[in-house]
């Protein structure tokens, strides 16, 4: 077991509106994509990143495992929303022995609920100097409920949930692999899903500001449905650009746009906390993710409020793949929604 190498897991995104899987082959640092498939959720399964209905999102693992094929059983899920608080911290410097005795007294001053209903993990980002005073701390809490909630349904499903990470971190994990990081750009990994949008600010080439605002594709789907009077799958079509009915993309366009705009507010407001609270500058760049961000003109309505380069994020840009196995352009036009699942899929058992 002494030249054992670190076990790789599955890739497991489970969000409000599909389940996407994601299996990739690591050989020196070269990324390949061995298995993919994404299944669709019912709305009523998770709402705002709570699982309301274990039993649907039981059945989409279910279907993924079997459509896929996949043979691991090590899987990995991660976790964002109201439950889950990242921390930058400042510590007086101590011994990693210290630092593991006393965290939990620590964290207790900055998480907002009980310390005894959180897990709680940790890394030291500083403190290797031992001549410094203050050591630098990235503290994660997350509900012990909401992560035995998302530990239940893999487990039900047959499979190992060996791994549960953070959302914000796994689109980082996603951009790293795929793109050079411009240490002297300030920019902001935005992942737009059905209920929840993360925001990773970096800068210096590190992460140092995170937030999860709770809007994304849902409100689209919501204003359409109210405007024509649609059911959900018909504004959901309708939100991709298809014809529904007598309705077009052309009819739902002003409508997208006001929530666009709403959703482009929202962002503001985070952007503007982050000035007011951090000398790191202004946002230079937006690389942009999720299901949400393939919403029509979107990408055009946050280019015009902000003034910066804004892209899609391929998390697929630099992972290998068979074309005899995988269509190319199927996986470009699903990519954005792959990016926690690749970030996932990039992980190892005990890392």
């Amino acid at each position: 077991m002494l030249f054992s190498r670190p076990k790789g897991v599955v890739g497991l995104d489970i969000g409000s509106s599909a389940v996407k899987l994601v299996e990739l082959k690591e050989r020196k640092g070269e990324f390949t994509l061995v298995r993919l498939g994404v299944e669709p959720l019912s709305p009523e399964a998770i709402v705002d990143g709570s699982i309301m209905d274990s039993s649907l999102v039981v059945d989409a693992i279910h279907k993924l495992n079997d459509e896929t094929k996949v043979k691991a059983a090590n899987f990995a899920t991660s976790l964002s929303g109201h439950s889950v608080i990242i921390k930058k911290i400042q510590l007086p410097m101590m011994s990693e022995e210290e630092l593991g005795e006393s965290i939990q007294w620590e964290a207790e001053q900055y998480i907002p609920f009980d310390i005894n209903d959180v897990r709680l993990d940790y890394v030291t980002l500083s403190g290797d100097d031992p001549t410094q005073e203050q050591m630098e701390v990235l503290l994660v809490a997350v509900k012990k409920d909401k992560v035995n909630d998302y530990h239940s349904v893999i487990s039900q499903a047959g499979k190992s949930p060996a791994l549960i990470d953070v959302d914000v971190f796994a689109i980082q994990n996603a951009y790293e692999v795929n793109y050079d990081l411009d240490p002297l750009k300030v920019l902001a990994l935005i992942n737009m899903g059905a209920g929840v949008t993360n925001i990773n600010i970096l800068a210096r080439g590190a992460t140092v500001f995170w937030r999860d605002i709770t809007i994304g594709g849902n409100q689209f789907t919501e204003a359409l449905q109210r405007e024509f009077n649609l059911a959900y799958e018909q504004a959901e079509a309708l939100k991709r650009g298809e014809q529904v009915g007598r309705y077009s993309l052309a009819d739902a366009k002003p409508i997208l746009d006001a929530v666009s705009e709403e959703m482009a507010s929202e962002i503001q407001k985070t952007f503007d906390f982050f000035s007011a609270t951090s000398s790191e500058g202004s946002v230079e760049e937006l690389v942009l993710s999720g299901g949400c961000s393939l919403t029509p003109n979107l990408q055009q309505v946050l280019r015009d409020r902000f003034g910066v380069p804004t892209e899609l994020l391929n998390p697929l840009r630099r992972v290998h793949y068979k074309e005899s196995d995988f269509n190319g352009e199927w996986l470009q036009s699903i990519a954005p929604r792959l990016a926690v699942a690749v970030g996932l899929a990039i992980r190892k058992v005990g890392d």
